[in-house]
Order: C-alpha cells, then sequence, then structure tokens
C-alpha cells in the first residue's frame, strides 16, 4: 500500500478522509477506529500482549520512537488492567488527537486556526497530500475488491482493510459495496494475523468493538 512508513493509526485517519468535501466522513466513531489501529499496531510490534483477555505490555520500558504509539503504550502501562474492547474506546479521542497532530506535522494536514463568533478559538484541518490519500484509499479498496489473491496481500495491509470495513468507513465501502463482500473479509481478516498468533486472537474483538457504536 502507499506511504508504507505511516503507522496503522494514521493510514485508517486518512482512508477516513473524503477528499472531494475535505472532512473526515465517519467522524463520530473514527475515533474508535484510529484507536483500533494503535492497538492492532503495537500488537504486530511485539509490545503489547493478550493475557487472558487483558491487554498487557511486553516491555515496561521499550518505546516505537512513534508519538501516537508510545503515548498508547504510556496509557495502558499506567491505567488498571482492561480488555481489548475496552481500550478501543477507552479516551480513544486521544490518540486521535494525536495522529491528526502527527499528520499535521508531516505535511498530510494543514491546520486553520480561526474563532467561533468571533471569541472562541477553534482549529480546522484540510487535506494537503491529496493524491497521497487518493492513492491509499484506490489501493484499500483494491485489497478489498481483488483480483489480487488474498494470500499475495500483506498482513498489515489486510488488517488495514479488516479494520476500516469492520466500521463501515464509507470511504472505502459505499452502501452498495457491503454485500457480496463477507468471504473475501473473512479472509483478509485471517491473513491479517498471519505473522501473529496475538494479533490472530484479539483481533476479532477489536473487530467486534469497532463494529459496535459505544460512547467514549
Amino acid at each position: 500500500m502507499p506511504n508504507g512508513s505511516l503507522s496503522l493509526p494514521a493510514r485508517l485517519y486518512l482512508l477516513a478522509w473524503d477528499t472531494a468535501r475535505q472532512e473526515a466522513t465517519d467522524a463520530a466513531g473514527l475515533h474508535h477506529l484510529v484507536r483500533a489501529g494503535a492497538l492492532t499496531e503495537l500488537v504486530r510490534r511485539g509490545l503489547l500482549t493478550d493475557e487472558d483477555g487483558i491487554a498487557t505490555p511486553v516491555d515496561l520500558d521499550a518505546l516505537t520512537g512513534d508519538a501516537v504509539l508510545d503515548g498508547l503504550l504510556e496509557l495502558v502501562r499506567e491505567s488498571r488492567p482492561h480488555r481489548w474492547r475496552a481500550w478501543v474506546t477507552l479516551r480513544a479521542r486521544a490518540t486521535q488527537d494525536a495522529v491528526r497532530e502527527q499528520l499535521t506535522a508531516e505535511g498530510y494536514l494543514r491546520a486553520e486556526k480561526s474563532r467561533v463568533l468571533g471569541v472562541f478559538p477553534t482549529v480546522e484541518y484540510v487535506l494537503e497530500r491529496v493524491a497521497d490519500v487518493r492513492a491509499l484509499q484506490e489501493e484499500a479498496r483494491r485489497v478489498l475488491r481483488g483480483p489480487v489473491p488474498v494470500a499475495e496481500v500483506s498482513d498489515r495491509d489486510a488488517a488495514v482493510v479488516a479494520l476500516a470495513a469492520a466500521a463501515e468507513l464509507r470511504t472505502l465501502l459505499p452502501g452498495k459495496d457491503r454485500t457480496g463482500r463477507r468471504q473475501r473479509l473473512e479472509e483478509l481478516t485471517e491473513r491479517s494475523g498471519a505473522a501473529s498468533p496475538v494479533l490472530r486472537r484479539v483481533l476479532p474483538e477489536v473487530l467486534m468493538a469497532v463494529s459496535v457504536p459505544a460512547a467514549g
């Protein structure tokens, strides 16, 4: 998938961007999807593991060098134990805000400051690298639709698409496209855990949490 240096949460945030309307679609649940991506990335990197259904840091001192992922690692370490589903929603907006700041620093977004009613400061975000995001979205659609065999899709790309589809992200999966993809999605979900037995075990719970609207 293009822009291979982007982490899973960053990719998912950009996949949700409506490039025509210049806004993030599915905004109500986007923070849960982004958090799910961060959890998945940390499991893939071997920094979070599963202990009887509890998301557990593998090393209390390890860092990724990615501010978004390290922020979530620190939160998990400092909080009381929680199951994976709880971590998809718990303080999830903090992870989304960190991703947005990261993408702004990397030039994908531009922050525009203004004032509501001329008094209250606010920030609006504008997509800068439109062509890059469109390429990312188109490649995700190809992963979802084929014709590339699932076995030839990287486990990372499969995870991105499985998560985005679980959230019914409209930029990836328009309403008319939601039928007839079940078998492909099941295969992509299985492919997502190919490189990590831990991820294979916890991903179904993470996907379920993303697909069920929840406050948080």
